[in-house]
This record gives C-alpha cells, structure tokens and sequence, in this order.
C-alpha cells in the first residue's frame, strides 16, 4: 500500500461512508497497519486500528481487528513510536 494515503472513506454497518484522516501506517513483521480517525471525531481521541489484507482477487482492503492481542501489539508500536 502507498505510504502517503492521507484519508479513507469506508462504510460503516449500516452503509454510511465515513470519511477518516490516517493518522499513520505501520508495518510491523510482515504486516500492514493503518491507524484512523473518524474526521467527525477529531476533537476526541479515539482512533481505529485497520489491517491491510488482500481479498480473493488480489485487492487490498482494509479489515478491522478484532483480535485483542494484535490489536494490542499495533497499539502498543504506536504509542511507543508516537509518545
């Protein structure tokens, strides 16, 4: 994935676009990370975790994770890069 994305639209559950500043891409191993925030919500500071993945078709997409260790691990590269 580029590294200069700046922001995404995605739909949410209910098939609103939602637009979201990156915040910042990480690789971390052999995977890729971007994290975002809703551009509604700048004023707070609750930020997503996406991993970037590659569907059936070679596409890459964006997926959410939902595995509390991974996420941990990226959030934790993130804090100690950004603190």
């Amino acid at each position: 994935m580029e590294n200069d994305i700046e922001n995404l639209v995605l739909e949410d559950e209910n098939g609103k676009k939602v637009k979201f500043e990156v915040i910042t891409k990480l690789d971390i191993e052999d995977r890729e990370y971007v994290i975002a925030m809703p551009e509604e919500c700048k004023e707070s500071e609750e930020a997503i975790v996406l991993k970037i993945i590659e569907d059936g078709n070679g596409e890459e997409i964006f997926a959410t994770v939902e595995d509390e260790d991974e996420f941990n691990e990226v959030s934790g590269v993130y804090e100690t890069l950004f603190q």
